[in-house]
């Protein structure tokens, strides 16, 4: 059987390249969190799966197999591993290390050929891919609307990534809510603290911006030149999509897509927003306190505390990011990357599986103090945001509790129709806004051949 389905997988490579890996600065993130949990305990060995069929998916009584990513997310799975077994021993869970991309090629791969069986019972999907692999393969998906897993336990705008026709297909996993790191002791030389970013439009914070930078010569945000997330963020935290109800690509006339472009062009502009090469760049912007701070989703967190330099520890706030001035509906919050579980509909262990995620990733705030002070993981479930571990106060962020915050602001975030597209719109509109700042385009030509780039590629 896996001979013949991987005779396919080259050319589903190809058919799906435009799925891309999701969240690269989700994963790196991660990675940088990728410390490992310890020993095996009851768990099974993790395995890896290069995509080319050498670890077997597939449904075996007593036993869960889980595809996911990278140690930060294989620990986490490990760890719900054994908090579920103190009380079903003969349970094993199977954790096969599957990077994001092989997950997405393997999906469609097996749904093309019709061998679902050879998926596993549990796999990870980027929440910014989920809605596309659902949308085209809708048979790999067990719907759990009825299962009994409590989903309005979890930010609705989260589970909305694993919804279709009002159903759910996913069970949330990593806190994707956006937040906005600052240092303190740099906002203290420029007269500033942070309640005064708090709660704030983008005017004033380029009017804070302007005058931190002429007293401190420091930028205050930092991005990947080239890369729309930051944009996103600001479009999703005003309501403002820029698919429409159909599902079709709706850039031109989108007066709250322009809004939010200009704003991005001013942070250029008055060289508040400090715009990076590559990933690596970007984070070595925050670890090297070249900058007052940074806006992306809560597993940031994770950057800012692996420098190395000491005098950071302490000098670092969180608060929620500044709306879209007076756009109607706009607020102070929004989501950014981040990944959902999906279990297979061919899973022989379905009841087992659900079972499994209702005692640990839906139903305990146990699971979620571990992994949160063994890994770092912050979790979208919003029961643990009431828990000891989430109330601890954190000596790195100025001695707060940011982590009952960030999950309180899950609560807040608008939930928008991200269509299905989401890696050729972020490619067209990475590249509109290069093309605005370099002078080589105004805003609308820019809009206008983004809109048609995109419509191109999916054939619209």
């Amino acid at each position: 059987m896996k001979k013949k389905v991987m005779t396919m997988v080259l050319a589903a490579s190809m058919l799906l390249g435009m799925a891309g890996c999701g969240s690269s600065s989700a994963n790196d993130s991660a990675a940088a969190n990728g410390n490992t949990a310890g020993g095996d305990q009851a768990v099974a060995g993790t395995e890896k799966n290069d995509a080319s069929g050498n670890a077997e998916g597939g449904s075996q009584e007593g036993t869960l197999t889980v595809w996911c990513w990278d140690s930060f997310n294989v620990d986490a799975m490990k760890e719900a591993g054994k908090l579920y077994q103190k009380d079903h021993p003969d349970v094993n869970i199977n954790v096969v290390e599957t990077v994001s991309s092989d997950i997405q090629t393997l999906v469609q791969t097996y749904a093309m050929s019709g061998e679902l069986d050879a998926l596993p019972d549990i796999f990870l999907m980027d929440d910014q891919v989920f809605a596309k692999y659902l949308q085209n393969y809708p048979d790999v998906f067990a719907d759990l609307t009825d299962s009994g897993i409590a989903f309005t336990d979890f930010a609705e705008a989260k589970v909305a990534n694993s919804v279709k026709d009002g159903k759910n297909y996913g069970v949330p996993y990593d806190s994707n809510t956006v937040i906005a790191c600052y240092r303190t002791d740099y906002l203290d030389q420029a007269g500033y603290t942070i309640d005064d970013l708090t709660d704030i439009t983008w005017d004033r914070f380029i009017e804070i911006g302007k005058d931190v930078l002429d007293k401190t010569g420091m930028p205050m945000l930092t991005n990947v030149q080239g890369e729309p997330d930051l944009l996103n963020m600001i479009l999703q935290s005003a309501g403002i999509s820029v698919f429409d109800e159909e599902g079709k690509i709706s850039l031109v006339n989108n007066d709250g897509l322009k809004e939010a472009m200009n704003v991005y062009m001013d942070l250029i502009n008055a060289g508040i927003l400090q715009e990076q090469t590559d990933w690596s760049g970007y984070q070595g912007s925050i670890n090297n306190g070249t900058v007052v701070g940074t806006i992306n989703g809560s597993w940031i967190c994770a950057t800012i505390t692996s420098t190395d330099q000491a005098e950071q520890e302490g000098n670092w706030a969180v608060t929620n990011m500044p709306k879209l001035n007076d756009y109607p509906g706009a607020t102070n919050y929004s989501a950014q990357g981040g990944s959902t579980w999906a279990i297979s509909s061919s899973s022989k262990n379905y009841d087992l599986a659900v079972d499994f995620f209702k005692t640990t990733w839906a139903g305990s705030t146990e699971f979620y103090d571990n992994i949160l002070s063994q890994l770092g993981a912050i979790a979208t479930y919003l029961p643990a945001a009431d828990s000891d571990a989430y109330n601890q106060v954190s000596d790195y962020f100025g001695g707060e509790a940011i982590y009952s915050k960030i999950v309180s602001y899950g609560s807040n975030i608008p939930t928008i129709n991200k269509g299905i597209y989401w890696s050729e719109e972020k490619e067209a509109l990475g590249t509109a806004l290069t093309n605005v700042l370099n002078g080589s385009s105004d805003l609308d030509s820019a809009i206008e051949e983004a809109q048609a780039t995109i419509e191109f590629n999916i054939g619209q």
